[in-house]
């Protein structure tokens, strides 16, 4: 990645006086990405910015998990994983610390396939529990109505945690 160059888009890529991109997005899509192995030191490389990255685009690689790489990006706000090899919906659990994240696409992954899976709604209904700051899913809007069955199917599904008493309180 360090030694390609960028395709060119509607607006040319600006460098800062090091040579580094000055910009917060990064479009890996379409590529056969299978990790994220030293992802980290490679945006440092290519980024004057990497803390201001706010867009990734992962879409249609073959990463099977999602990486921690990417909770390390606080201000990411919109994040493509469509078109991998996601099989795990508590994947999605992994980015419950990303405050800014509102946009996120998982479809296309074999997550779907999952026992009880109706397409589409398990996985809007979990990823909209876990991640209730989503407003985009799947490049499908979210309403209050999808708000409002994430919250019944969540008291239907998802068992509280108890409180744990602590041995010398007793």
């Amino acid at each position: 990645m360090i030694n390609e160059e960028p395709r060119t888009g509607l607006r040319p890529l600006k460098r800062s006086k090091s040579g580094k991109s000055v910009t917060q997005s990064l479009w890996l899509n379409n590529n056969v990405l299978n990790d994220l192995r030293d992802f980290s030191q490679v945006v440092s490389q290519l980024l004057e910015y990497p803390e201001n990255l706010a867009w990734i685009d992962l879409s249609f690689n073959d990463l099977t998990s999602i990486d921690p790489v990417l909770t390390t990006f606080f201000n990411l706000s919109v994040l493509y994983l469509h078109g991998n090899s996601i099989q795990r919906l508590g994947e999605v659990n992994k980015l419950a610390v990303l405050p800014r994240l509102r946009s996120l696409t998982l479809h296309g992954n074999p997550i779907e396939e999952e026992k009880g899976y109706s397409p589409g709604l398990l996985t809007r209904q979990y990823v909209l529990c876990m991640l209730p700051r989503i407003t985009t899913f799947d490049f499908s809007g979210v309403t209050k109505a999808d708000r409002t069955t994430a919250e019944v199917w969540k008291r239907m599904n998802i068992k509280p945690r108890k409180p744990r008493l602590k041995q010398n309180a007793l």
